[in-house]
């Protein structure tokens, strides 16, 4: 029993643990002038990828990949939206479906859209591309539960990259990159809310005055 409590107790504090590395920023010059005159700024879908895994073809691997996308741009903008009512940031923040449904309807799928096309065809002053490397899909329900019942699961080692572009200058006024190690019971949600927590503090909106 006492086995078996430790057991859990180890798990419990596995599934706190969240280890990273410093982050590395640059800012331009010019970024904070350029943010004062922001107003609202996009995210867009973020560029998710995934080794080819055991069990899973590439055609899964590449849907979960897209799902894996999808689940970060909300957490982003989420974190994001809940920053700006804070009143921790100064910028407004286009939601997910309207950024999701307007980029695809204006893309025919014969070329990749720049951050300048985005901004324009959103009509935003800034976009926040971002791309995210893992080694392994995030943890599901069941992936957590076989994970604290018999003590599998694998450090999953994830590399985060986010540049800010701004529209009118049409060049990129902030670059943010991360790598951080996490459990497979890390979720989508823990990791963009890890992730924001330390990049949403160095983005130029958080350092400007209302």
């Amino acid at each position: 029993m006492k086995n078996t409590k430790f057991t859990f107790f180890l798990a419990g504090i596995t599934m706190l643990l969240f280890l990273t590395s410093c982050a590395k920023v640059y800012h331009s010059p010019d970024a904070l002038r350029l943010c004062r005159d922001h107003r609202i700024i996009a995210v867009a879908s973020p560029k998710v990828t995934i080794p080819p895994q055991k069990k899973l073809t590439p055609q899964e691997v590449s849907d979960l990949a897209a799902k894996e996308s999808e689940s970060f741009q909300y957490e982003m903008v989420s974190w994001l939206l809940k920053r700006q009512r804070d009143g921790k940031i100064n910028v407004d923040v286009l939601d997910a479906s309207t950024t999701i449904a307007t980029l695809t309807n204006a893309s025919d799928g014969s070329k990749i859209m720049t951050p300048l096309n985005m901004a324009e065809t959103l009509d935003v002053d800034a976009v926040l591309l971002s791309t995210y490397k893992l080694t392994k899909p995030m943890s599901t329900g069941a992936a957590i539960v076989t994970s604290v019942l018999f003590g599998f699961g694998t450090t999953n080692q994830v590399v985060v990259n986010m540049e800010l572009y701004d529209r009118k200058s049409q060049k990129m006024i902030w670059n943010f990159s991360h790598a951080l190690s996490g459990g497979l019971f890390s979720t989508s949600e823990q990791l963009v809310n890890e992730v924001m927590r330390i990049a949403s503090k160095k983005l130029p909106y958080s350092k400007l005055k209302k």
